[in-house]
């Protein structure tokens, strides 16, 4: 498994860019009385999924990366309730909204494990490691983690 150097060598930040960009694909089709509306916030939340990612992995520990997979979490679940409310306001048809709904659940469950490795190796390094010198040593095995729970 390679070293993870950037965020950009994450999956789950990855599904996530994949995310954004489906949502802007989505949106592109809204009423133009939606542009600050709902395509704004909807827009806003999908892309603060990998903004959020990549400002984690650029901290300089484990400890204060494991705080920011909760905080994009909570973009995309912000993001997930838009789209079903462009759902309801037939907006999008449950088809339309299905590729993107579905990336959100997978992109969770990547979070979910990666706050899981984050929190283990912030346990080790406490342990076994001191002091860490880089969190891309403390993240070598976070891509195997995300990948099982894709």
């Amino acid at each position: 498994m390679p070293k993870v150097q950037s965020h950009r060598d994450l999956i789950v930040w990855n599904k996530a860019m994949d995310l954004a960009v489906e949502v802007y694909r989505l949106t592109s089709s809204f009423p133009t009385s939606e542009r600050y509306r709902l395509v704004d916030q909807l827009s806003r939340a999908a892309a603060s999924v990998p903004a959020n990612i990549a400002e984690g992995q650029a901290r300089s520990t484990a400890k204060d990366f494991a705080h920011f997979p909760s905080i994009a979490r909570g973009s995309l679940m912000e993001t997930q309730t838009y789209l079903m409310l462009a759902v309801r306001l037939d907006y999008l048809t449950d088809t339309e909204a299905a590729a993107a709904l579905d990336l959100i659940t997978e992109i969770s469950r990547m979070l979910t494990a990666l706050q899981k490795s984050l929190r283990a190796q912030q346990w080790r390094q406490r342990t076994v490691c001191r002091p860490l010198s880089t969190v891309s040593c403390a993240l070598s095995p976070i891509n195997q983690i995300v990948n099982e729970a894709a």
